[in-house]
Order: structure tokens, then sequence, then C-alpha cells
């Protein structure tokens, strides 16, 4: 058996950076910009043998030699990342990767949650999702006629009001996730805060953070896809199929409710994929016609949070931008947006 150790490559230092994107494309991956922290089996002559890293709580970029294989050269890589994310502060760890390796993670301690033709969501607890979602179900007396969005809410439009408006006309009780990535220009906190004030009026609805169990297309890892895959395809499919066969069973869902979406495509492709999957589960999937506003040439435009963000880019905070908003995002825009 082959002598092995584990060393923490330093990313900082451009040797071992380049040495493990020329390892991971040697085995058919892409380095991915996000990783913050990456480990690799070393041979005797301190030759790199297998890597593992890490970005948040994602562990990826995975790839060992033929010649490790029965050597449990992935398990120790996993627990090595493992230890690591604990020390950074990240409990709920997943791995999105390939279904023919679900039996190498499931016997690294990780346990599938949702699988697709394309690829596999394992996490390290074995009933972290149910848990996690279960306190949602604290003061509500309904399982029957639930609804659900989810929504990044970047900022808070009159659009996502009207949208959150008719879909609670439609349920007894109505879940509203707002993404809790904070890669949008509008802090999660903020969002969250700015949704549940608009809301407070329609007693039927309930606001949450989504959780790590909603997949961003910024989280979602390719460094495995080959260049003929839709990556915003994969992502899409897999987000629903995770949340339409493990999150709607749980808060007691069927029915899904999204705007329809005219210029975004990976938005466009998520809804797509939600027609497609979520009558498999018993779903129903409801889209709705975005509310419009007269634009500068006086034709009906769309009340999207781009066309927010582009006004308060180009021209801050106007009474144009005013008045696509709801009463509370206004306040919030005047106060803090400078």
């Amino acid at each position: 058996m082959t002598e092995l150790s584990i060393h923490e490559l330093s990313l900082g230092f451009s040797h071992d950076r380049q040495m493990l994107v020329e390892f991971l494309a040697k085995h058919h991956l892409n380095y991915e910009d996000d990783i913050e922290a990456a480990f690799g089996v070393f041979d005797s002559d301190e030759n790199l043998t297998g890597c593992g890293c890490c970005a948040g709580n994602l562990l990826k970029c995975f790839a060992v030699d033929e010649s490790l294989r029965g050597q449990n050269a992935l398990g120790s890589l996993v627990s090595r990342l493992v230890e690591n994310r604990f020390e950074a502060g990240h409990y709920d760890l997943f791995v999105i990767t390939r279904p023919k390796n679900k039996v190498l993670f499931t016997s690294c301690g990780f346990y599938p949650l949702a699988e697709t033709e394309a690829v596999l969501m394992l996490e390290n607890k074995k009933s972290g999702l149910d848990n996690y979602y279960k306190k949602f179900l604290a003061g509500t007396d309904t399982d029957e006629n639930v609804g659900c969005i989810v929504m990044n809410c970047n900022p808070f439009t009159k659009g996502h009001l009207a949208l959150i408006t008719y879909a609670a006309k439609s349920c007894s009780l109505l879940h509203i996730f707002v993404v809790e990535e904070n890669r949008s220009c509008f802090p999660f906190a903020d969002r969250l805060r700015l949704v549940r004030e608009g809301t407070d009026h329609l007693p039927n609805v309930i606001v949450h953070p989504s959780g790590p169990y909603m997949i961003s297309n910024a989280t979602f890892p390719t460094y495995f896809l080959k260049d003929c895959e839709d990556a915003a395809k994969i992502q899409s499919e897999l987000d629903i199929t995770l949340f339409a066969s493990r999150i709607a069973p749980v808060l007691h869902i069927t029915k899904r409710f999204a705007g329809e979406e005219p210029f975004d495509p990976v938005t466009r492709r998520y809804n797509e994929a939600m027609i497609r999957i979520l009558p498999k589960y018993g779903i129903s999937f409801i889209k709705i016609d975005r509310i419009t506003t007269e634009g500068p040439d006086g034709k009906p435009e769309v009340i999207s949070a781009s066309r927010v963000r582009k006004l308060l880019d180009e021209q801050g905070v106007t009474d144009e931008v005013l008045s696509l908003v709801p009463e509370c995002t206004a306040k919030y825009l005047k106060e803090s947006f400078k």
C-alpha cells in the first residue's frame, strides 16, 4: 500500500494553486474560483495524487488517481474538509456529484437528499432537512391548500407584492421563502425584513429564510460538467426535485407560484423545470402574469427588481423608482440608498 499524507494547499501560493488546477484538469475537471480551502493527498515523493476542496458549506472538486482507489483516500479527504468547515463555522455540509458516486460518499457519512439523471445531492446530517423545515410548521393550523413562493426580492417590488397577494387569495396558507444567499445587491437581512413588512397585512402568509436546501445557481458546482451539458437546466432540475420530493411534503405544500419570466433565461429555465417536475409529485405549478407600468416610451413595462436596480444605478432614488416599490421598500431606499 502506498504511503500517503494529506496537506492543506496554500491557494494564495501560486505553485500550490497551479498544481491543483493542473491536477483537476488531468482528471477532466475545472477549478472553481470560489474555493476557500483545498487539501491534497501526496505520495512518498510528494506527488499530488488526490484532492478535495470546499466553498462555504459545499465540499467539491474531488479527484483521486486510479492508483489510490481502494485506499480510502476520499474518506481521508472528506474528514479533513469536514474538520476545516466546522472550524470555519459551517456545520450543515453538502456534496453535489454524479449519481455513480453515491456509494463513495454515503460510505463517508453523507446521506442522499435528491437525485436526478445528471446529479446527486447529499448532506452530512441524516435528518437535517426535516429538522430545518419542521420548525416552520409552528403556529400553522392547516395542512390543506398550502402554497409556496421562492423569491430573491432584490429588492422587494410591487411586482413581488402582486404575486404574493394573488397567491395568498388562492391558498389557506402561503409560505414565502426569501433566498438566503448573500450574493445580491441588497443584504439578505434587509430583503427578508422588507418582505415581512410588506406582507404583514396578509394573515395567511408566512415569510421564511430559504435555508441551505434551496440551491442557487451561484453556488451550484459545475466543475464536473461537460461542455455539452446545460448547467442551468441541471441545477434547476435538482433544485425543483429536492423541493418537490423532500421540502414540500414536510410543509404539506401542494401549490407553487411564480411570475412569468419574459427576460431572464435562468428564471425561465426554473419555470420550465417546475412545469415538468412538480406534477410528478402532486404539486400544481401556477404561473402568473407580471404586472406592468408605463415605461419612458409610453409602452407597458414589467415591474422587476432588475429594472429597479438599473434605475438606482443610473439615477439614484427617483420618483420613478419609488413608484415601482411598496411603501416599506420606498422608505428603506430613501433612508439607506445614498
